[in-house]
């Protein structure tokens, strides 16, 4: 099995959506994993919402710590926030993303960001191969 890391803050909302997506359409030898370095108590409401316009739930989900046993584990690990509280992540191959938080975002602001990561998440399933 190879991973894929998707580190955050609070590991509650965008790195959610893109361990979900990644799950979604990654090849099967290839599986995601998120955590934060502040992780909250619960997936943010609006992210359960928004991924349920998309078939997915992730309303059982958990916010997991970032540890160091998942950066070791991690091929590649992607820092999906985009501010000085984001993580120093290591990993063989390492890229930011930088998205804006979407937790105080209205859910069409919210379904822009939404949209964008599962943008990326399907061009670097597409560069999975070149790996």
């Amino acid at each position: 099995m190879r991973y894929v890391l998707f580190a955050c803050v609070e590991n509650s909302f965008r790195s959610q959506i893109a361990e979900a997506y990644f799950k979604k359409f990654a090849p099967k030898e290839w599986q995601a994993i998120s955590g934060g370095v502040k992780p909250a108590e619960k997936v943010h409401p609006n992210a359960i919402l928004l991924m349920k316009e998309e078939g997915l739930d992730i309303s059982r989900n958990k916010p997991q710590p970032l540890t160091q046993g998942n950066q070791l584990k991690a091929e590649i690990a992607i820092i999906v926030c985009g501010s000085a509280a984001c993580p120093v992540v290591y990993a063989k191959r390492v890229e930011e993303w930088s998205m804006p938080d979407p937790a105080k975002m209205s859910l069409d602001e919210a379904r822009r960001v939404r949209d964008s990561i599962k943008n990326k998440v399907l061009t670097l399933i597409e560069s999975l191969g070149s790996i």
